[in-house]
């Protein structure tokens, strides 16, 4: 269960790298006919994606592709567990969700009320970029030396900065060149087809200004 644009992107594309069949439902166009379709099978927690495997209903992304993977594809978009490229590939698993989107999120809220007029003493939006783009110049990707599912969760996230100017996208060449290899990858190019045949749906505003560059204040 699917609404365009969101986090539901992810399944498709995963499921799309696999080759594994799978049934995509949403309305084209109509993020509430979509979310009435997800309320039919997920009434207490209304969100995308929702994925049904049998009588099971799952929420949460990375937690449906972990089990798809574990389940129908072992082995597939994961380093080997002895390799060094395991943990890694786990971190950038979790971070997408447990660190990178909450922070980008509530910055672009937080911003779009009242624009800053200086970095926060906090790890902000510009400090999650950084960190990432500190790690792509060191790695192809974020599970290491070859795709992995880790690159299919950061880049909702990583995106969503970027389009929406909680930071200055020109900062982050290596992030930008590993959305470049991205977007050339045959899986996604299918899935944005079959996800977002229209482009953008229900986007969001851009903000007017994103934090001075500059280092953190305390940060040295």
């Amino acid at each position: 269960y699917h609404l365009e644009n969101r986090r539901s992107e992810r399944i498709v594309w995963m499921m799309e790298e696999l080759g594994l069949p799978y049934k995509l439902v949403f309305t084209r166009g109509n993020l509430a006919a979509s979310m009435a379709e997800i309320r039919k099978v997920n009434p207490g927690m209304p969100v995308a994606p929702t994925v049904t495997i049998g009588s099971e209903v799952m929420t949460e992304s990375g937690a449906i592709i972990e089990t798809i993977l574990n389940r129908y594809a072992p082995g597939k978009l994961t380093p080997p567990l002895a390799s060094a490229d395991y943990g890694q590939h786990m971190i950038w698993m979790h971070h997408a969700e447990g660190s990178l989107a909450g922070r980008v999120i509530a910055d672009y809220r937080v911003w779009m009320i009242k624009p800053p007029t200086a970095r926060s003493p906090l790890v902000d939006s510009e400090a999650e970029y950084q960190f990432a783009e500190d790690y792509l110049a060191k790695h192809p990707w974020f599970g290491g030396a070859e795709f992995t599912a880790a690159d299919i969760m950061m880049v909702f996230p990583l995106n969503f900065g970027m389009a929406l100017n909680v930071v200055d996208k020109t900062k982050y060449p290596n992030i930008n060149a590993w959305k470049a290899k991205i977007e050339q990858r045959p899986a996604y190019q299918r899935m944005l087809a079959k996800a977002r045949p229209d482009g953008m749906v229900g986007a969001l505003p851009a903000l007017p200004a994103h934090a001075p560059s500059g280092p953190r204040p305390g940060s040295n």
